[in-house]
């Protein structure tokens, strides 16, 4: 038993260190799509039909294609088309391609967060004088925060497990760490710690996005 425990504890710098890119990634690209998403959204209940259809056939495709493939895309075909494009640093080509298909989920959540709020608000906030970024920005935006962090928390969960998938154009993520141990090691008891530090990363943001719900809960 000692040994094992020995052996566990010696595998963890590289795990760590797997650790800092699934959760410094999963934040950026979280963090990026939010702010892109918000336009997303915006532009598909804009009145203007060009720019509606534009937003809902960005949301429509990275939604309706594969992750996995997106990554594949960024990294490996868009180069081929366009060498202009071509991205060495696998974290720049893995950040790019999670933010792009994050922004398309957010938008969806951000759209439905601010079509829950009554439409009277917004006519009395016109009625006021404010302008229509005003209105979106000092009275349905603000409201909308509350509703949107249970959703945001889920898709934050779901691209922090997804980011897993990064091991496949070789970044050095938890996942891509355990299949390197494994396979100069030849244990698989490594899947172990491997899947316990994931608990633990998603446990910790779980509470946080609980704590953020409460203290922002649409209910008070």
């Amino acid at each position: 038993m000692e040994t094992i425990k020995t052996i566990i504890i010696s595998w963890m710098p590289q795990l760590l260190r797997g650790a800092q890119i699934t959760v410094l990634l999963t934040v950026l690209a979280v963090s990026a799509g939010l702010v892109l998403s918000l336009f997303l959204a915006l532009g598909k209940m804009s009145k203007n039909a060009f720019i509606s259809k534009l937003c809902s056939a960005y949301i429509f495709f990275f939604r309706g294609t594969p992750l996995l493939m997106q990554i594949f895309f960024v990294y490996y075909a868009l180069p081929t088309i366009i060498p202009a494009l071509t991205i060495n640093n696998r974290f720049i080509a893995a950040f790019i391609a999670f933010s792009l298909n994050a922004a398309a989920y957010l938008a969806e959540i951000i759209r439905a967060a601010l079509q829950s709020i009554d439409k009277g608000q917004f006519e009395a906030s016109r009625a006021l004088g404010l302008t229509y970024m005003q209105a979106l920005r000092l009275v349905i935006i603000p409201q909308s925060i509350r509703r949107l962090i249970p959703p945001v928390g889920n898709e934050f969960i779901m691209m922090l497990k997804d980011t897993s998938l990064v091991s496949i154009i070789a970044l050095v993520d938890i996942t891509r760490a355990t299949r390197r141990i494994q396979d100069s090691t030849g244990s698989t008891l490594v899947f172990i710690p491997a899947m316990i530090l994931y608990l633990i990363i998603t446990a910790i943001f779980s509470f946080i996005f609980r704590k953020l719900e409460k203290k922002y809960s649409v209910y008070e």
